[in-house]
């Protein structure tokens, strides 16, 4: 194997997905002998079962939506239909293997420095064990992931349940699907199975997408309404049982019982860490009560020389941000824990369509933080590009700190709204007020230029502006 003379390696990682690649790819261009150790399938959630096969099936049944969607401009009417689903899954799975080819497999031949290892792995006090064989290692990165969480419903053992991965292997679509969970995945496969032609509803404890802002999730939900999924918001699981045609489920809902029946049941409820088996607590890594890895802003657990990131820490979870953690990770690990963690300008997206995209603080985390903030909130009606699409469903809301006028977050819901964000994490990164953002020029008819509306707002009645004005 690939390590110094006396069998020692300077870096062990553990978890073969985005975050251990770029652990153990760092270490290596940082001149370091690296163990890198998978287990099972190489690539992690991302490739496999997470980010690429969902947007694939996303685009896909878009692509149905805009067809049918036609009607919107006078003159025009278009049909589109699923006549293969089997052969959509096979599709989305030859880019999968594609993808994880080219983007994990190939890429250890190009560092010779990398030595990977297959099996299940425990810390130990001299570094990493996997299949009964010591790696000795000077310092260790903890890059697991996660695994979707079971749902706490009675009853719900003796159930046939799909989780985000399974529901994605369907060949065949399910005439109704009930989903459990109003979050970033949950949003995004109801709304792709729904444009496929199954009868979706959606049962959340609390709202759509809690975690943005209000108004973010109550304009999704009309967009749902809309497209006919059916959501029940604030439901408090009572029982699920089978039933000759699938499943029931019975919820309260104010008081109310209601039970939701459906073929399939697809639960999104969250995700659990990977760190069970791992021996952490044996060799005196802290655990959160969730299971995730406690680290510092160096990415540094509770045991020196060892370090943890991406989804199992529990924070961020997002594949570019696993990504950067375990870069930071690395160097720390590697050159010294001078690098810290910085999450103020992570942009996420929520691949519905339209799509919810935000940056920065919300309105209540701001508070919370004892700021004082005004905000903006623009209708895409107000948006030209919008106005031309004939497609105005969304919004553009905007918090800044009063005083200082610094632009504090930006929460958007509009067709590829996963684009416009990333202008507003660079102001939010580059410490922008809302005058400087309102007075950059932005390209005419595009939909990133309702950010400049959207500052211009604050103090504008941008319906009283012409075109391009101010």
């Amino acid at each position: 194997m690939n390590a110094h003379g006396n069998g020692a390696f300077d870096l062990a990682v553990i978890g073969a997905g985005s975050a251990g690649f770029s652990a153990a790819i760092r270490g290596a261009e940082l001149g370091a002998w690296v163990a890198l150790v998978g287990f099972g399938t190489i690539g992690g959630t991302c490739v496999n079962v997470g980010c690429v096969p969902s947007k694939t099936l996303i685009r896909a049944t878009e692509a149905l939506h805009q067809a049918r969607g036609a009607a919107r401009f006078n003159g025009l009417r278009a049909t589109a239909s699923v006549v293969d689903w089997g052969a959509v899954i096979a599709q989305k799975d030859d880019l999968v293997q594609d993808l994880r080819r080219a983007k994990y497999q190939d890429l250890l031949g190009a560092y010779p420095s990398i030595s990977y290892h297959d099996g299940p792995a425990r810390l130990t006090g001299e570094g990493v064990t996997v299949n009964g064989e010591v790696l000795a290692a000077d310092k260790v990165i903890v890059a697991t992931g996660t695994a979707p969480a079971p749902a706490a419903i009675p009853g719900i053992g003796d159930v046939p349940v799909l989780t985000s991965t399974t529901a994605m292997e369907m060949e065949r679509l399910p005439a109704s699907l009930l989903v459990v969970g109003g979050g970033f995945i949950g949003c995004e496969l109801a709304q792709m199975f729904a444009r496929a032609g199954v009868a979706v509803t959606v049962v959340t404890r609390s709202r759509l997408l809690p975690q943005a802002e209000p108004e973010i999730g109550e304009a999704l939900a009309g967009v749902f309404h809309e497209e006919g999924l059916t959501v029940i918001g604030g439901g408090a699981y009572r029982a699920i049982r089978r039933t000759p045609t699938g499943i029931a489920l019975t919820v309260d809902v104010a008081g109310r019982v209601e039970t939701i029946a459906a073929e399939k049941i697809l639960v999104t409820a969250g995700r659990r860490p990977n760190t069970r088996d791992l021996g952490l607590e044996d060799v005196g890594v802290t655990l959160a009560a969730d299971g995730a890895v406690k680290v510092d802003e160096h990415m540094r657990t509770s045991r020196p020389g060892t370090y943890a990131a991406g989804d199992v820490t529990g924070r961020d979870q997002f594949v570019y941000m696993a990504a950067y953690g375990a870069k930071i990770a690395a160097e720390n690990a590697i050159k010294g824990d001078t690098r810290a963690y910085d999450a103020t300008a992570m942009p996420w997206v929520v691949f519905t369509d339209p799509q919810a995209a935000g940056v920065g603080l919300t309105e209540t985390e701001a508070r919370a933080q004892g700021l004082d903030v005004r905000t903006s909130t623009l209708d895409l009606a107000h948006v030209p590009r919008a106005l031309a699409a004939r497609d105005t469903r969304g919004l553009i809301k905007l918090v800044a700190e009063k005083g200082t006028d610094r632009l504090l977050g930006a929460h958007i819901l509009a067709p590829e709204g996963g684009e416009t964000i990333q202008t507003a994490a660079m102001a939010i990164k580059g410490g922008l007020s809302v005058a400087a953002l309102a007075e950059t020029l932005f390209p005419y008819l595009t939909t990133v230029e309702g950010l400049k509306l959207a500052a211009q707002a604050f103090d504008k009645d941008v319906s009283l502006l012409s075109c391009c004005a101010g």
